[in-house]
């Protein structure tokens, strides 16, 4: 088992250039923002502290096994007598790291793990103990057939895929297979679709986005939603995490029993309750709901480490040809980008993906399909629809530009400029101010208002009233509603927002009706 990158822990970096520059974690923040109790709780577990330093930057694990095998503290001029001075400031950095998670105890005179990290951590180091906290492995069984690499691969490409291809087809004229229940809401408290006035869930510009990230990436969004998620479904945090972290550690192929004979070697109620969130998601696979056994796939595996959560067409042990979700919704696709943009706004696709084709239908006319090419144009209407979606034209643009086909590659610059302006000037045109109400005898205070239709400034402009007293009396009922975004008394005019104008409509017609 592979515990970390970093070939040496003796000495510290000479400076930042020796270090290499790292994107921390998704995880981290929400795992700094968590009670030193709930911390200590989950540093139980030797899987969480395992899963933990993986998550870390390189620094941050450094210092870490530094201070591992040490009995005692050490003073903090010690540790920092190893720092040269280019690199104190790298040094800080890492330290308030491992102090916010509480990792490091905080103190300014000597520097020492967490005592029960420490002895977590050792634990899973070195294979001390008898704790299930990686998983209770089943034993090979000749009644019970075994579930091989390539099976539990296609099964969690599937129910990835599903989720994904729903994302975008969902309200496109299209009947994509409709994910659980469990799915669907979890998708809707991301921000990723939402229903307007009652109708099918679509897509919303945070999803559009959500689809230029890696998989791995989309993955931890949606469990940092599920695990924000888990107060209000009265499920224990630190068991939640746990389990995700248990599951990160196990080998891929190899079942383990929910419910061994030994009770402390039981999944508690709220993992139980997991593995049916967990197998809607594909990390998890069951022969049936009510299964002893269960067997965690590539997308859990991989959720701490950087191998490819999907299975490639350079996986070993599998069959599997390369995922179409790593190539086709991958910010980093690259050389194999796959779309050909000309400069009469001609689109052509060389994909047969479902999914693929899905993405494009979102902002792209279809004209014409074949076995491995898609052909259609990018029109005022098909842009427009995009637009009307939340989907923005920056984001259209980064998608084209992040898979390009590699020949378009070789242009510069990569996407013809006259396409751009063009898919920018569709935006511009539909973010006009348009006049929503004109003078009205029924509304004596508020001669007009304007809507604007900008995404994330959408909103009315209220002005024209009658007397500055109007003017502040409805300017006071709006900010109790606390949809005020700007004000200006010398205009006597203020802008609101879209949800708060139904209100604000309806509080100026009665107090004109009393008056």
């Amino acid at each position: 088992m592979t515990l970390f990158s970093s070939p040496s822990y003796t000495t510290m970096p000479r400076n930042r250039a020796d270090v290499p520059e790292t994107v921390p974690h998704a995880l981290l923040p929400f795992l700094r923002s968590q009670s030193q109790n709930t911390l200590t709780r989950l540093y139980q577990r030797p899987s969480s502290c395992l899963s933990i330093l993986r998550l870390l930057g390189p620094l941050e694990r450094q210092l870490i096994m530094n201070l591992l095998w040490l009995e005692s503290a050490i003073p903090v001029s010690t540790m920092a007598a190893w720092v040269i001075p280019d690199g104190k400031k790298l040094y800080s950095e890492a330290l308030s790291v491992l102090v916010g998670l509480h990792i490091v105890q905080n103190s300014t005179v000597k520097l020492a793990l967490n005592p029960t990290l420490k002895s977590s951590l050792r634990q899973a180091i070195t294979g001390g103990g008898t704790t299930a906290s990686f998983g209770v492995p089943a034993e090979k069984d000749e009644k019970r057939q075994l579930i091989g690499i390539d099976t539990l691969d296609a099964y969690a490409l599937e129910r990835w895929e599903t989720i994904l291809h729903y994302m975008v087809s969902s309200g496109q004229d299209q009947l994509p297979t409709k994910p659980s229940q469990g799915v669907l809401y979890l998708l809707q408290r991301s921000g990723l679709m939402q229903s307007i006035n009652g109708s099918t869930l679509q897509i919303t510009s945070v999803g559009f986005q959500f689809l230029l990230h890696s998989p791995h990436d989309q993955l931890w969004s949606l469990l940092l939603q599920y695990l924000h998620m888990a107060e209000e479904r009265q499920m224990d945090l630190v068991e939640v995490l746990s389990f995700l972290f248990m599951l990160s550690t196990m080998e891929l192929g190899r079942a383990s029993i929910a419910s061994p004979n030994t009770p402390a070697d039981s999944l508690s109620e709220t993992q139980k309750a997991m593995l049916e969130d967990l197998r809607d998601y594909g990390l998890i696979w069951q022969r049936k709901g009510s299964s002893k056994y269960f067997s965690p796939t590539r997308l859990a595996t991989t959720l701490t480490c950087q191998s490819p959560p999907l299975p490639t067409s350079t996986t070993p042990g599998t069959s599997v040809t390369t995922s179409s979700t790593e190539v086709a919704l991958s910010s980093t696709a690259g050389p194999q980008g796959f779309i050909i943009l000309e400069t009469n706004y001609r689109v052509y696709a060389y994909t047969n993906n479902p999914l693929q084709t899905a993405v494009l239908h979102l902002f792209v006319t279809m004209k014409y399909r074949f076995p491995n090419l898609v052909v259609g144009m990018l029109t005022r209407e098909s842009v427009r629809k995009a637009l009307s979606n939340g989907i923005t034209a920056d984001q259209i643009i980064s998608y084209l530009v992040a898979h390009a086909h590699p020949q378009m590659r070789k242009n510069n610059p990569l996407l013809p400029v006259t396409v751009q302006d063009q898919i920018r000037l569709w935006e511009l045109e539909r973010n006009r101010l348009k006049s929503a109400e004109g003078p009205s005898s029924r509304n004596p205070l508020l001669l007009s208002t304007s809507i604007y239709h900008d995404p994330p400034y959408a909103g009315f402009l209220y002005k024209d009233f009658a007397s500055q007293a109007d003017y502040e009396y409805v300017l006071a009922y709006a900010k109790q509603l606390g949809v005020v975004l700007w004000e200006s008394p010398a205009k006597r005019s203020f802008f609101g927002t879209l949800e708060g104008h139904a209100n604000i409509r309806g509080f100026i017609e009665r107090r004109s009706g009393a008056s």
